[in-house]
């Protein structure tokens, strides 16, 4: 099994808030609402057979590369995940404004 990213495009309904998201081969979570789905062992082999949810628990990084930190609720287990362009900006502030006052 190769450690190694694989791009794999594809459209999907958001688990969490219903959002249809058209994926770019990079998509790897809901641009809404920022939620993913546990699906990878490595990104894009969708070889996980967990599936459980992943909350957005915090923002990290400095302008302009930001990431994404993702807890899955089944599981635990954590990733990182880049903060895309065309994910919600209001979504983001929130998430960081979050654990700030966390």
């Amino acid at each position: 099994m190769s450690s190694r990213f694989r791009r794999t495009i594809e459209k999907f309904t958001c688990a969490h808030c219903g959002t249809k998201v058209v994926g770019d081969g990079y998509t790897n979570h809901c641009p809404k609402c920022l939620w993913s789905k546990h699906v990878d062992v490595n990104p894009g082999d969708r070889l996980e057979a967990c599936g459980g949810l992943m909350m957005p628990e915090r923002v990290e990084g400095s302008s302009p590369h930001y990431d994404i930190i993702h807890q899955c609720l089944d599981c635990g287990r954590a990733s990182i995940n880049k903060v895309n362009t065309h994910d919600d900006s209001k979504a983001i502030v929130a998430l960081a404004e979050k654990k700030a006052s966390s």
